[in-house]
């Protein structure tokens, strides 16, 4: 039988740590079992017994810290994550690269070895202190419980990654990760005796900046990258400025959305005349939009949203925020984008099914639905048609998040308008995480009263290389979450790419698409979710819109 010590610096430390978190408005802990950890892991599952925080446990450290990012995506407010020492640290290291590219706040807690124990061949000991430092906006070492304290740590992490003062190099203002690696001596962990009351905090919040007076008289375009927000249309409207916005932005809807704009942007009459660019969030998914942030004779104004600041040209301005200069506005400007844009749309409405139409007394009428219905059944389902049912399903109460796939280009390039909460890992546009990132998002949105449904949409590379994260504890609550899978049996993005010509074909199949012949519902079941296999737009609609809850997966298989 193993008894707990009666006394133990490290739990002492642990459960005081914590609670100053909580104090400062953290609320939301991710778990990576292990031995060193064990103060910090046991004082975290104590203070959920008390409803102080929400504690979510994942096996693996890669998959925790991207739950922990998507948390901290939805909220605003830094997640933190806690693992042991060794390798299980390195495997949060994806997660803090892209919470630094994207602004996101994080709070990186790794136990650790003490002094004494590094660099001397012990067990899972390793370089720990600055593993995380070109990222992350603050690193600390922390002293050995008994040797020093660790009171006042969590107040200085929770400010910096909210964006206070905190390394030279970090941008001011803007929001990222924070590492606090945390040594202990043995004992561990002690038994507890009566539980101390939590001091219930307000959630943190960024520090303001001055904002940039964006003057009239250039011809001037609002680009909207990931995560700009609302703010990004909000410009656009103050200015009567056309807004290219990203379908991963979160601002692809109002007056003056710009439909079809990689064409507008390669056109002389068009893109060829912007004197000037207003980039919000972090713009990814076209080569006409660096291009046009690269030219020498355009003013780039990009308001700071991660931890490198846009500079493709040399010489953009970078501002904490901007504001709109009162005046007239250029409306044959604007007029000829609108008018380009309405030229553009991609209409995929024939696709959907006529509603009303099929419940018309009129006989004409209903044979005609009925005939297009049909036709639309037999049809079968292509990355148009898959984008489109996803982004119609979706609504405000929702939240879609996109994975670094094929889809999510197509998806910008044919979806039209629509205010709905979206998410991506645009920051490094990697393909690691998306899953575990979803799951988060989930669980922090339905914590907070969100009544919708989280969706995910990617293709089957991005799913099988995140595939750990449909392991949820028995003992947690399901998030509401639908996975929609573009299954074409490999990297097929890599079509559009250089060496998609430059490459024997050979070559270019093993190395890069990488063909598998997984079996999707085999997983599923194994992690116990429910799967559909869906080859139709009408049996896809109704997959979507009368979801069974829970953890849904669906596969939808493409055309190579």
């Amino acid at each position: 039988m193993v008894t707990a010590s009666p006394a133990s610096p490290a739990s002492d430390a642990a459960a005081s740590l914590l609670a100053e978190l909580i104090a400062h408005g953290i609320r939301d802990i991710v778990i990576a079992p292990g031995s060193r950890s064990q103060a910090l892991a046991l004082a975290a599952t104590r203070l959920a017994r008390q409803g102080a925080m929400r504690v979510h446990v994942r096996i693996d450290e890669r998959v925790a810290g991207f739950t922990a990012l998507g948390l901290s995506r939805e909220t605003r407010v830094p997640a933190a994550v806690i693992c042991t020492s060794g390798t299980a640290a390195a495997n949060l290291l994806p997660a803090a690269m892209e919470a630094f590219h994207s602004g996101v706040p994080l709070l990186l807690l790794t136990a650790d070895r003490p002094p004494e124990l590094r660099g001397v061949g012990a067990n899972q000991a390793t370089i720990q202190p600055g593993l995380f430092d070109p990222f992350v906006r603050l690193s600390l070492d922390a002293p050995v419980p008994g040797d020093g304290s660790w009171d006042g740590l969590a107040e200085k992490a929770v400010a910096a990654a909210m964006g206070a003062d905190a390394a030279p190099s970090a941008l001011p203002g803007v929001a990222g990760p924070v590492h606090l690696n945390l040594p202990s001596r043995e004992p561990l962990s002690a038994g507890h005796g009566e539980e101390s009351p939590v001091i219930q905090g307000s959630a943190p919040k960024g520090e303001p900046g001055e904002p940039f007076l964006l003057t009239r008289g250039l011809r001037t375009v609002v680009i909207a990258g990931a995560d700009a927000g609302a703010l990004a249309e909000e410009i656009a409207h103050a200015g009567t400025w056309p807004l290219i916005a990203e379908i991963v932005s979160g601002a692809r809807y109002g007056r003056y959305i710009v439909h079809g704009y990689r064409e507008m942007l390669r056109d002389d009459i068009l893109g060829g005349r912007i004197q000037r660019a207003v980039v919000l969030g972090h713009p990814t998914l076209s080569r006409e939009v660096t291009a046009l942030l690269r030219r020498d004779d355009v003013q780039v104004v990009a308001v700071r949203s991660g931890g490198e600041e846009l500079n493709l040209n040399g010489r953009t301005v970078a501002v904490a925020s901007v504001t709109v200069a009162p005046g007239e506005a250029d409306r044959f400007w604007m007029g000829a984008w609108m008018e380009a844009s309405a030229a553009s749309v991609v209409d995929l409405s024939e696709a959907a099914p006529d509603q009303e139409g099929l419940a018309s007394t009129d006989f004409a009428e209903r044979r005609d639905a009925v005939r297009a219905e049909l036709e639309a059944v037999r049809r079968p389902l292509d990355r148009e048609l898959l984008v489109d049912a996803v982004w119609r399903a979706t609504w405000p109460h929702d939240r879609l998040m996109f994975g670094s796939s094929r889809l999510v280009r197509v998806a910008d390039a044919v979806l039209g308008g629509k205010k709905v909460p979206v998410h991506s890992n645009r920051g490094l546009a990697g393909i690691d995480g998306t899953i575990s990132t979803a799951m988060g998002i989930a669980l922090a949105s339905q914590a907070e009263g969100a009544a919708g449904v989280t969706r995910v949409l990617l293709g089957d590379l991005a799913f099988l290389h995140d595939v750990g994260a449909l392991l949820l504890p028995p003992d947690e609550q399901e998030p509401r979450i639908q996975v929609v899978v573009g299954n074409d049996g490999g990297g097929t993005i890599f079509d559009s790419l250089e060496v998609a010509s430059s490459a024997p074909r050979e070559d270019l199949d093993r190395a890069f698409y990488t063909p598998h012949t997984t079996r999707l519902e085999q997983l599923a079941l194994a992690y116990g979710w429910t799967y559909q296999r869906i080859t139709t737009r009408a049996a896809l609609d109704q997959a979507l819109t009368t979801p069974v809850g829970g953890r849904q997966l669906i596969e939808v298989p493409l055309p190579r």
